[in-house]
């Protein structure tokens, strides 16, 4: 019998757990990858507790439970996610340690799967505990998988080639600087085990993860410039063998565990951000020298080829005429009434799968009306789907995954109603801040060596002029059919603990610039384009300088643009963004979107 209530699911995991005499488990969202993504057979904490956010982790132990997720998710989690079951805990205020020192009695051993965990996160509860006479154990198996009587299957998808006219560097070519890296840190092999990393290494993509383009397989590169690639066989076929030649042996990922014990004595790297701790036991365990190191697929991932700007630009050309063609539906439709947040979501991947060729969407979409525009990763579904409410602001965060290039937009439109409505003067206010902020980050130009952390600040300056701020992010790194959220690069406040805010910014990294704002429970604005990387000529110069060319056309909302917030040139930027849209995206529509697409793009 499938147990179809949170309560008898967690009541099944103490069970186990007090088979196995522990007292306690870690409930990550998490892959032996540590993938931002997952598959259906990894999502964990959602089937134990319902919780359907892409991040957060929950504890449970034979008496109590919680689920931690940050501020995010602290309406999310509310919704989905029984009371009377999880303790709600808000992280970084809330500590697991702290909790499991709370509940716990002397002598308690909490186990975590070592194939969902980094070294660094054990080596982090591990000095938090330290004195508490808790103590965190490695499970030999996961005991919720054990209680998971429908556990999906891992994907059996064939691995698909993504051809060199569309990446612009061979496999070789890549496997051969990976090769240079090693010898240079005096290495013989690293384990690669980030899914998108051993994608654009290979050139090759998958259709494991939904969202991301990637095949479940690890690999092991040598400083001779071969490689091993462990995946199952029934994802092999004939193409994928001849493509990847006599230089990368294809061997089971049953076989996986067994080959990290073949490196005695030898000088092996690990990424300590993607390489779990079961790995890192296996190097160990088989005698290996192992370090922790960067990916060194990471950085060169990041900074894009001529052909792989080339295919975003023209991903981006199609995907604006897509996202041009949904507003101006919405704009046309949802004064109505008859359109919610799943149908206003379905009706925008429809227009984006007639510009085609759609892989998939690089993201599930943020299709978010009134209150649900203030919480900035909402995800929609069947139980917290509304009613898009005319008079009202709606937002939409949303990409597609096309074979040249990877997409992500956000929008802010006003829903007008039958008779005629305009946004608030606060709501003008704060989009016009929103878009003051999104301007100067457009058009910062830096010295080389500058990092994310350091640019932040110019999204954010003319929101806090007014005493409000944002508590994402202003940018993320974009992969080329590959992750929406690409390392190592990121702008965001350097504090927090933001990943890669301290990584120097280089031409060729695309990032996203979406500034926003959120009033709890009434609306949110965020304008989300992306950016490219590029070097700028400026005459008298010392030394090498950097700015941002815009990828993304798509009209902003007039409505919402309070002209006397705005200095002259930055309107002179918003005539002139809107000039490029124009031209860009006219070729490419007829009839009464083109129209709207002409009347939206006059100067203000």
């Amino acid at each position: 019998m499938l147990m179809q209530t949170h309560e008898a699911r967690l009541k099944a995991l103490r069970e186990e757990l007090k088979r196995r005499k522990l007292d306690g488990f870690v409930i990550p969202i998490s892959d032996e990858h540590m993938s931002e993504y997952v598959g259906d057979y990894a999502q964990r904490l959602k089937w134990l507790t319902g919780f359907g956010g892409s991040a957060g982790f929950a504890c449970v132990t034979l008496t109590h439970a919680a689920i931690f997720v940050d501020g995010r998710y602290t309406v999310q989690v509310r919704d989905q996610v029984d009371g009377n079951l999880f303790e709600y805990r808000s992280v970084p205020g809330d500590s697991l340690s702290d909790w499991l020192g709370s509940v716990c009695e002397d002598g308690a051993n909490i186990a975590y799967d070592p194939w969902l965990h980094t070294w660094g996160w054990v080596e982090a509860q591990e000095d938090a505990l330290e004195g508490s006479g808790v103590t965190m154990v490695p499970a030999d198996s996961n005991p919720l998988d054990a209680v998971w009587s429908d556990q999906p299957a891992p994907s059996d998808a064939a691995a698909i080639i993504q051809p060199d006219e569309l990446t612009g560097r061979g496999s070789a070519e890549k496997r051969a600087e990976v090769a240079d890296w090693l010898s240079a840190k005096g290495l013989e092999a690293t384990v690669i085990t980030a899914l998108d990393s051993i994608a654009w290494l290979l050139n090759i993509r998958g259709s494991d993860v939904s969202n991301t383009p990637v095949a479940l397989s690890y690999v092991i590169a040598h400083k001779d410039g071969t490689a091993e690639l462990f995946i199952a066989p029934e994802k092999v076929t004939p193409e994928l063998t001849q493509h990847l030649g006599n230089a990368v042996t294809i061997r089971d990922r049953s076989e996986f565990t067994n080959a990290l014990g073949e490196f005695s004595g030898k000088r092996v790297s690990l990424d300590p951000d993607y390489g779990v701790v079961g790995i890192a036991q296996g190097l160990r365990a088989g005698g290996a020298n192992f370090t922790f190191r960067q990916d060194p697929t990471i950085l060169p991932k990041a900074i894009k080829n001529p052909v792989e700007v080339q295919g975003h630009r023209d991903a981006q050309a199609r995907d604006g005429a897509a996202v041009a063609r949904f507003l101006h539906w919405m704009e046309v439709t949802a004064p109505k009434g008859t359109v919610d947040e799943l149908s206003a979501a379905a009706k925008l991947e429809s227009f984006r799968r007639e510009a085609g060729p759609l892989r998939d969407l690089s993201f599930p979409s943020i299709s978010a009306a009134a209150g649900h525009a203030a919480l900035p990763h909402y995800k929609v579904d069947e139980d917290s789907n509304i009613p898009v409410p005319p008079g009202s602001i709606y937002l939409v965060d949303s990409g597609g995954q096309y074979e040249d290039g990877t997409t992500d937009i956000t929008r802010t439109i006003w829903i007008d109603t039958p008779e005629g409505s305009a946004p608030t003067a606060e709501m003008r206010d704060r989009f016009t801040r929103v878009l003051k902020g999104h301007i100067q980050i457009d058009r910062a130009v830096f010295p080389q060596g500058t990092n994310g952390g350091q640019l932040d600040v110019l999204a954010r300056q003319y929101l806090w002029e007014a005493g409000v701020d944002y508590a994402h992010g202003t940018g993320h790194g974009v992969g080329s059919f590959l992750s929406v959220h690409e390392g190592p690069q990121r702008i965001a406040k350097p504090s927090g603990g933001q990943a890669g805010t301290s990584q120097e910014i280089h031409a060729g990294m695309i990032f996203s610039n979406e500034p926003g704002y959120y009033k709890p429970d009434a609306f949110g604005i965020r304008i989300e384009n992306l950016v490219l990387t590029l070097e700028r000529e400026i005459e008298g110069a010392e030394g090498r300088y950097l700015g941002f060319d815009c990828l993304t056309w798509v009209p902003l909302d007039r409505r919402l643009i309070d002209k006397d917030l705005l200095t002259k040139s930055e309107i002179a930027w918003v005539d002139d963004y809107h000039a490029k849209v124009r031209a860009l995206l006219a070729p490419q529509l007829d009839g009464e979107d083109l129209a709207w697409v002409e009347r939206e793009t006059q100067p203000l």
